[in-house]
């Protein structure tokens, strides 16, 4: 382990975060809403903190292993989620304790969208601006940000970009260069980010509204400058905008890169799991508008929006509401949440399982049936026409296991500080997910919860964003042998 490369290359990350101070302290000295200090010390203490941390090997360079790359990851993730509460610590409204300011920094950067704050309308401007940034800066992770930016610097990336990005297939690659792919995928999140906010605001919303809001959407994390959500619109448009967004940001970004650089839609169409993603996305937004239409038959208009918003914004894990799904009868709240399970698709912003994975554990499934009726005969799992190795499709069994048994250890965790059984499997369902809003106790937010559930979560929330193997590799006793 090369910890001189490793402290100075999390020393560069956290002054390079830093500069994410500058555009909510400009916001707060403009509009005079009383958070200057608050993001100017903030500023200044990760900005030297940084500092501190790179000069006393800033003359170290080797080439990163892959475990170099496990260990950055997992503690610039950890080190931005208790930097990033300065700020939200520091300001005199809201005021948070240590344990609230880091939960809402950690769920800011991991684009989970749980919040313990009411009175969002009431919040000093900038530091609304600055929970939408964070979202923004997570979604496809600053990581991935960092591997573009950091060869400038004499470092190389790929090590980061395999321990940081989503999905089961890791070493595709859009182009030659690590650094171009990065690019690449951060070029279509910026000008995805730029038509949703045009969108918004020609569909009504005010430019900062429009702005912070694609900044939560493209990103899949449902933080919102309102607590009402995107209900506090009452826009059909707006909703039809966020949807369309949502849907783009639970796809594949390599899908786009691919698509825009052909001028085609072959790519969506090509793609096994974009066709599994929007059928699972229809399917469960027709059960979900039928049942709404049986329940309230004079409110069709209602139905049919409130149906296809929830469905897509649950199932996506962005998290926004236009109304209180926690208490439509039944079924439904479940059935959404469930739907956050399955999540968005690889390489995406969203969370979950990752539809990919839920599309392969289901061939497997339908293999083993074979099996059992020809017994003696070879079967393949193909993906796209392709057959996949045995490793693939053994790492998402894996991968599978753990996000079991890892889910149900720390609900168990989350009942034995006191909550019931609905606000616990829901609360680590939607912060293991990166969802947001849960059932129960949390379905309006989580401040009323105890401290050692929000750490119970603030864990989940990183395992979830990290994708479990990437920071429980770190905790096994193989991963330190030389």
């Amino acid at each position: 382990m090369q910890f001189p490369v490793i402290q100075r290359i999390l020393g560069i990350l956290l002054a390079l975060f830093s500069l994410t101070l500058l555009p909510p302290l400009a916001l707060s000295w403009l509009f005079k809403d009383g958070a200057e200090i608050a993001f100017l010390l903030g500023w200044g203490l990760i900005f030297t903190a940084g500092i501190v941390m790179w000069l006393p090997v800033r003359n170290f360079e080797a080439e990163l292993k892959l475990r170099d790359g496990f260990i950055i990851v997992v503690l610039f993730w950890l080190t931005l989620g208790f930097t990033g509460s300065i700020p939200l610590l520091l300001s005199e409204f809201p005021k948070l304790s240590v344990t609230d300011a880091i939960f809402e920094s950690m769920s800011g950067l991991t684009t989970t969208g749980a919040t313990v704050l009411t009175g969002i309308d009431s919040l000093p401007i900038s530091v609304q601006f600055y929970r939408q940034q964070l979202q923004w800066l997570g979604g496809m992770g600053i990581i991935v940000l960092a591997v573009a930016i950091l060869p400038m610097l004499g470092i190389g990336g790929m090590q980061l970009y395999k321990a940081e990005i989503p999905g089961p297939l890791k070493d595709a690659k859009l182009t030659p260069r690590i650094t171009e792919t990065a690019k690449a995928l951060w070029y279509v999140y910026l000008g995805m980010t730029i038509l949703c906010a045009g969108a918004y605001w020609l569909a009504g919303m005010t430019p900062f509204d429009a702005i912070s809001h694609s900044f939560s959407t493209v990103s899949i994390g449902g933080f919102s400058t309102h607590d009402a959500s995107i209900g506090y619109f009452d826009s059909a448009a707006i909703e039809l905008v966020a949807v369309f967004f949502m849907l783009l940001g639970g796809m594949n970004f390599t899908l786009h890169f691919l698509a825009w650089r052909g001028f085609s839609l072959k790519p969506y169409a090509n793609d096994s799991e974009v066709r599994a993603y929007l059928t699972f996305l229809g399917g469960l937004s027709i059960v979900t508008i039928t049942y709404l239409l049986l329940i309230r038959p004079t409110d069709i208009d209602g139905s049919l929006r409130d149906g296809l918003f929830q469905s897509v914004s649950i199932a996506t894990t962005s998290g926004f509401t236009t109304t209180s799904y926690q208490s439509w009868p039944t079924f439904l709240p479940v059935l959404l949440l469930f739907g956050s399970f399955v999540g968005g698709c690889a390489t995406s912003t969203g969370g979950g399982l990752k539809v990919i994975r839920v599309l392969l554990l289901v061939k497997q499934g339908m293999r083993e049936v074979k099996r059992l009726i020809h017994p003696n005969a070879l079967f393949s799992i193909k993906l796209g026409g392709r057959s996949l190795p045995d490793r693939v499709v053994n790492a998402v069994w894996g991968f599978f296991a753990a996000y079991v048994a890892v889910f149900t250890l720390l609900m168990l965790i989350l009942m034995a500080t006191g909550l019931d059984q609905i606000t616990a499997f829901s609360a680590m369902a939607a912060c293991l997910n990166n969802l947001g809003p849960g059932l129960g106790e949390v379905s309006a937010h989580y401040g009323p919860i105890n401290d050692i559930a929000k750490w119970v979560l603030v864990f989940a929330m990183i395992l979830g964003r990290l994708e479990i193997f990437t920071l429980l590799v770190i905790l096994t006793p193989t991963f330190w042998k030389k």
